[in-house]
């Protein structure tokens, strides 16, 4: 089942995801160098990358979310699309919560509630992410229907053509 928005024949979710997953995996490694370090500048790197992330979980959301509603009702796809979305629904809540706790002070130590939801966040991404390769890799959903071993580049008319 192909993605319902594509950018250069490449499905616009998928290439946006990995965004959020690296910034915010990145700002819990930034807390945990901070945290054995004691560096401050370290601190200010997991700010920003927490803040970057959560927007960049926001620009793939809405694409996410078109392309789930194309799943046929009453499937596995579905089921696991919502759980998806939930999940990740929560991910940006946790760490939007995080960021929010670090606002009066981003390049000191944040309060220990900060850490606390990004590691139960970044543990979400893991889920999260997990269930997005199901939904590609095991349902195919997010590629082309015309997809096979020997399939022309993405960029060739013929590939982006609409069937």
């Amino acid at each position: 089942m192909e993605s319902r928005i594509k950018l250069l024949g490449h499905p616009v979710h998928q290439t946006l995801v990995v965004f959020p997953i690296g910034l915010l995996a990145g700002s819990v490694i930034f807390d945990l160098a901070h945290g054995l370090s004691g560096r401050a500048e370290l601190a200010g790197v997991a700010y920003w990358l927490t803040a970057a992330g959560v927007v960049g979980a926001l620009a793939a959301a809405p694409f996410g979310l078109m392309d789930w509603l194309s799943i046929p009702r009453r499937t596995r796809a579905r089921r696991i699309g919502a759980l998806h979305g939930g999940v990740n629904l929560a991910v940006v809540i946790l760490f939007a919560s995080s960021w929010a706790l670090r606002r009066e002070a981003p390049w000191w130590d944040p309060p220990a509630l900060a850490h606390w939801l990004s590691a139960l966040g970044v543990t979400l991404v893991v889920i999260a992410g997990w269930l997005g390769g199901e939904l590609v890799v095991r349902l195919g959903v997010g590629v082309d229907d015309a997809a096979h071993l020997d399939a022309s580049s993405s960029l060739s008319r013929s590939a982006t053509a609409p069937h």
